[in-house]
């Protein structure tokens, strides 16, 4: 996670609304997966937290702390690239901050 366009631990994301990209952790609901986030002072629909960023009024889409693994910034546009980049699968206890659900 030491690329500057990597992913990167949690505890260092931006806080200022602006979006991202995580890795949800895997769980048993499903395998890790690449969602856009951003964060979310709260409003008269919900409290500050992480969103995903297609939530709407009425409908928000809320990510716990310990669900997010890791974040990146949203990369430059790359007309080859045509999807999302690949959810992180180092070791959580060696590389990330915090613990799973």
């Amino acid at each position: 996670m030491d690329e500057q366009d990597g992913w990167r631990h949690m505890a260092s994301a931006p806080k200022d609304g602006s979006r991202i990209l995580v890795t949800i952790r895997a769980s048993e609901q499903g395998p890790a997966e690449v969602d856009l986030a951003y964060w979310s002072n709260g409003d008269q629909f919900a409290g500050e937290g992480w969103r995903a960023s297609d939530s709407s009024p009425g409908h928000i889409i809320e990510y716990a702390e310990p669900e997010l693994k890791c974040w990146m910034p949203m990369p430059s546009a790359n007309l080859t690239r045509t999807s999302m980049p690949s959810p992180w699968e180092g070791d959580d206890a060696q590389q990330l901050d915090g613990s799973g659900i």
